[in-house]
């Protein structure tokens, strides 16, 4: 038995030897510190590398990304992304190695890389088959893939590469499309987001139209084909306005006016009744006990309103109208309301599984007050509820809460944490920079070991963005002169 527990002992030191000393393995004159990251001069010696030596450069890059790997698995976080933006710039020679080399030298392994947001698409202009233009600008690089390029570039760094998208913001020149005004979400007051949201660029769709999900499934399928290791969906709701415009307690505060999902919301109703007073409701912006007669006048043969989910009272029709029109007032309101929060829920509930048909995971990236009830009756005006997506999916909840300390963010996740099933990754989007408070927010290693203590089981969070910790290097790349 000794001489087993020797041989197994003698097995385990030469295995830790051949680790250390392997040249794909972790060499000890390479300093990891506790959160993965690269020394100054290892940064500096792969730059220095990258320009002069590719040989040698690509034999690091190897050495890298096997320590990354070695130390993310012993690791009590296993995952740490990052959030990335690329330019038109960076289809300069060798600028999506320096950022990916940037980003493995901050010990992160999991790049979140941003493919359609502000109207933009990360597609190269000469094979760009959305009604979206092309991040590429420069006439000189029509066929640019950058997608592809940070894919393959990210492999090569031992990093995955998720595809973030943005879901029902179409971005501010879809509203300018004369075929497409129909398509726009709509509130009960003619609005569209654009004149709504404090930056008048946000273009908010319909969830429940056709065209908005032909031009998305367009788009989701071009970026399917890069074959990206995940991808997250972003802005899966509907905008919110400041003040008492954050707040939906009417039904005119409710962006269900557009035909699509005006006429799917009619559709609810179960008799020619329920149909009646979803219109009414609609067209007025509330029922009067009035219209509670003319319903029964005009559809005598018919009992009570029926719409999906609606269970009347056995001796309904035996009640006075006011009482009926009290009852009947606010079943309306819960059924526009929940009707709106579907639409979303549909919405990304059809495209992930698009995605995960593929065989490649999907997330949803959401706010985690973004479901909240404001008072008796009123909800915020998001309307995101992400309680309520496929649990099949990562849930991505933005902790970006401020209050000087670590409290209000661990709040919001465990407001998640409550809510999720066995099944649903956590996977926390924090706000902050390396080692220094940023807008009320302690440092993003503080807002970590938090979490670490109140949520053991979480292994895998994500740090928005790469461009406020690296501030004057996304400046230069994103004003470059080509």
């Amino acid at each position: 038995m000794l001489k087993k527990v020797n041989y197994l002992r003698s097995l385990s030191c030469f295995l830790a030897i051949i680790l250390w000393s392997s040249p794909l393995g972790i060499n000890s004159s390479l300093a990891v510190n506790d959160n993965c990251q690269l020394s100054e001069s290892e940064i500096k010696q792969q730059e220095n590398l990258r320009q002069t030596s590719p040989q040698e450069y690509n034999i690091l890059l190897q050495k890298y990304a096997e320590q990354l790997r070695f130390c993310r698995s012993r690791h009590w976080l296993q995952e740490q992304a990052i959030w990335l933006r690329l330019y038109s710039c960076d289809t300069r020679p060798g600028s999506i190695e320096s950022i990916l080399d940037r980003i493995v030298a901050k010990g992160y392994n999991i790049v979140y890389l941003e493919v359609f947001a502000d109207g933009q698409v990360l597609l190269p202009p000469n094979n760009n088959p959305t009604v979206w233009d092309s991040v590429i600008k420069n006439p000189g690089a029509g066929n640019v893939d950058l997608l592809a390029q940070a894919i393959e570039q990210g492999h090569k760094r031992g990093l995955k590469v998720y595809a973030w998208l943005f879901s029902l913001n179409f971005g501010y020149a879809y509203s300018l499309k004369p075929e497409r005004q129909e398509v726009l979400a709509r509130n009960g007051k003619g609005q569209d987001s654009t004149s709504f949201v404090d930056d008048r660029s946000q273009t908010f769709v319909d969830p429940y139209s056709n065209q908005a999900r032909q031009d998305y499934l367009i788009l989701l399928e071009a970026i399917l084909q890069r074959r990206p290791d995940g991808v997250l969906f972003d802005y899966i709701r509907y905008p919110r306005g400041t003040g008492v415009d954050s707040v939906a307690d009417n039904v005119q505060d409710l962006w269900i006016f557009s035909p699509a999902s005006r006429q799917a919301l009619i559709n609810r109703g179960l008799n020619n009744k329920g149909k009646f007073l979803i219109e009414r409701y609609l067209t007025r912006g509330q029922i009067s006990p009035d219209d509670i007669v003319e319903a029964d006048r005009l559809y005598p043969q018919e009992t009570a309103p029926l719409w999906q989910g609606r269970i009347p009272l056995e001796e309904e029709m035996k009640q006075s109208v006011k009482t009926r029109f009290d009852r009947l007032k606010l079943e309306l309101w819960f059924l526009t309301v929940a009707h709106a929060a579907q639409g979303v829920i549909d919405y990304i509930s059809y495209f992930s599984a698009l995605v995960e048909r593929q065989g490649i995971p999907a997330g949803a990236v959401f706010f985690p007050d973004g479901n909240r009830l404001v008072g008796n009756q009123g909800f915020d005006s998001r309307l995101q509820a992400w309680d309520s997506f496929p649990a099949s999916l990562e849930w991505h909840p933005m902790s970006y809460a401020n209050c000087n300390d670590t409290t209000c963010v661990v709040n919001q996740i465990k407001r998640v944490v409550a809510s999720r099933g066995n099944q649903t990754p956590v996977i926390p989007a924090l706000a902050g920079l390396w080692g220094q408070p940023y807008n009320n927010r302690p440092s993003l290693e503080v807002q970590m070991a938090a979490i670490r203590l109140a949520f053991p089981s979480i292994d895998s969070i994500s740090h928005f963005a790469f461009s406020w910790q690296e501030p004057q290097f996304d400046r230069a790349r994103r004003f470059c002169q080509m």
